[in-house]
């Protein structure tokens, strides 16, 4: 199914903004205050899978599954407002990091392993 209006990164930041800005919440989102508040919407995402076996974690039943579809909107919605406030464009810094990720995790080093190289942070 297409989208004749397909929604974009730029379109959700200026809703944001739009949406701050129609409630006078300018004033309450400070980077400070936004990554806070994104650790917590995080947080109840991880709540969702605290008591899960492996198995359920990987087979949530349809209630918990929207739950975690709407902490997971939350906390983008969160990384985009705080990215959009300190100016950094996510896209960007997330092919950025990719690389860098891509040479301090070389394949031949990292295949088939979760140990981090050393030295790595």
């Amino acid at each position: 199914m297409t989208n004749a209006n397909p929604v974009t990164i730029e379109t959700i930041i200026q809703r944001l903004r739009d949406f701050a800005s129609e409630r006078d919440w300018d004033q309450f989102h400070s980077p400070k205050n936004l990554a806070m508040a994104l650790t917590v919407e995080a947080a109840e995402l991880q709540e969702i899978f605290q008591w899960l076996t492996p198995e359920e974690a990987a087979h949530l039943d349809p209630a918990q599954h929207q739950h975690a579809a709407e902490e997971i909107a939350d906390v983008l919605l969160y990384l985009l407002r705080l990215s959009d406030k300190l100016g950094i464009d996510v896209l960007d810094a997330a092919v950025s990091k990719m690389a860098k990720n891509a040479l301090k995790y070389p394949v031949e080093m990292a295949k088939g392993s979760h140990k981090k190289a050393l030295g790595a942070e």
